[in-house]
């Protein structure tokens, strides 16, 4: 509301200034100098509003993506439990507790800007107890956990625990130690086990449990259940997990998930309320989820997270991470040959946009790209997305459920379904080309 006042101020600043310009008497060389001036210098200042109006939204999109629960903390805490497992016994909780190996095995990260110098000097000296429950809590209570926020009691116990966008959709670049560094969001967690930490929920049964824990690092099954703030709300079975995603340079992409349900708001309406747990609402007819909540903490914070997500660039591959010759002769067989620019078209490398309607994506069925039905079946669209190709050297498995372990694993899924009968050499090159976007 603020920045709705300033730009109205503005605006109304550079009326009054031209309904005085046009009222003052004609042919004075001052009063024309002065309205010379007077123009770009409202003109300027309403310039200057609108981009610090945008680089707010950005800002909050960033504290919105990396630190913002939306009240999950009833599910993951209150109704989950899981920080007294976390916390173990000996610390309030249940059981043996999670100590920070533990949490780092499982694929947590640690935010190396949240930790205080002095606790930086006694990790590299190796005098933190690493093995200790209460190591891991001191670290929630830093906010130094990607992703995980702890809430706290007036005594300094854990009382809850929500969780983050970060929590699957950032890791860290391991400058510290493995496992601990500086953040960066947007990349997928391709080591987190989402599932054996839900799993240690104590309000779960034994089957659940199993289901969980059969999704392995770097998956998740958005399609498996929802969350509506107190309960889990069975969606389809068996689970059929896919890989986590990364979610930079999205902007310019349209329809960003792999089955095109809606544009990249809609899956963080989505997930925000029916997987992360958070207190809001969603409705989708076409997939029959209804979950209404109040007060909605989700949608009205959507906006300034899209301008923060959008802003997220695909990382520069690494100098050392390609040949460069033979990727550029990888191109060529790109666009000819392998015919991979049929459908990864454009700077974005894909055709999603590329239909007779913009607001309608282009889609393909699984059977068309050799995928497994499946998981799209559970969609509300049921095909598949052609998928943007930044960034690839940093996440493998590839396909949406991780089928193909690399990315020469890739290219001979479509030799095969296509017939290109590609040679050795060509595959080679191709595969250098790839790790180059």
């Amino acid at each position: 509301m603020k920045h709705v006042l300033v730009l109205a101020a503005a605006g109304a600043a550079a009326l009054a200034g031209a309904v005085i310009a046009s009222a003052s008497p004609p042919g004075g060389d001052d009063t024309t100098l002065s309205a010379k001036k007077t123009a770009p210098a409202a003109a300027q200042s309403f310039d200057a509003v609108i981009a610090r109006h945008g680089q707010t939204m950005l800002e909050q999109g960033r504290k919105i993506f990396r630190y913002d629960t939306f009240g999950s903390e009833a599910f993951w805490g209150d109704a989950l439990q899981l920080h007294k497992a976390i916390a173990g016994a000996k610390n309030g909780g249940i059981g043996p507790g999670v100590s920070p190996k533990t949490a780092l095995a499982v694929g947590l990260k640690v935010d190396s800007d949240a930790l205080p110098a002095a606790l930086k000097k006694q990790l590299a000296a190796g005098k933190v107890n690493l093995d200790d429950p209460a190591t891991t809590l001191a670290l929630l209570k830093l906010n130094a956990v990607v992703g995980v926020t702890a809430f706290t009691n007036p005594d300094g116990s854990v009382k809850s625990m929500g969780i983050q966008c970060a929590f699957c959709h950032s890791t860290v670049d391991n400058s510290f130690a493995p496992g601990i560094g500086k953040r960066l969001d947007g990349w997928a967690n391709t080591e987190l086990n989402v599932g054996a930490i839900v799993a240690l929920s104590p309000a779960l049964d034994e089957h659940t449990k199993a289901e969980f824990r059969s999704w392995g690092p770097g998956k998740y099954d958005p399609r498996h259940h929802a969350f509506d703030g107190a309960n889990i709300i069975p969606l389809n079975s068996p689970s059929l997990p896919i890989v986590i995603p990364p979610i930079y340079g999205l902007k310019g992409v349209g329809f960003e998930t792999v089955t095109a349900d809606g544009p990249i708001s809609y899956w963080n309406s989505y997930v925000g309320v029916g997987q992360m747990g958070g207190r809001g609402n969603f409705a989708d007819p076409r997939i029959g989820l209804f979950i209404n909540q109040t007060p909605d903490l989700v949608t009205p914070k959507l906006a300034a997270l899209l301008d923060y997500q959008l802003s997220l660039r695909s990382p520069t591959p690494p100098r050392d991470g390609f040949d460069p010759e033979a990727a550029r002769r990888g191109k060529h067989v790109f666009r000819t040959q392998a015919q991979c620019s049929t459908c990864h078209q454009g700077p974005n490398f894909t055709d999603v946009l590329s239909g007779p309607d913009r607001r309608v994506p282009l889609l393909h069925d699984p059977a068309e790209v050799g995928m497994d039905p499946a998981y799209a079946a559970r969609s509300a669209t049921g095909q598949y997305r052609t998928t943007p190709l930044r960034g690839l050297l940093q996440h493998a498995p590839y396909f949406h459920d991780g089928s193909a372990p690399d990315l020469l694993a890739v290219v001979n899924h479509y030799d095969k379904l296509f017939g290109l009968h590609l040679t050795p050499n060509q595959k080679a090159d191709l595969v250098e080309y790839l790790k180059s976007l």
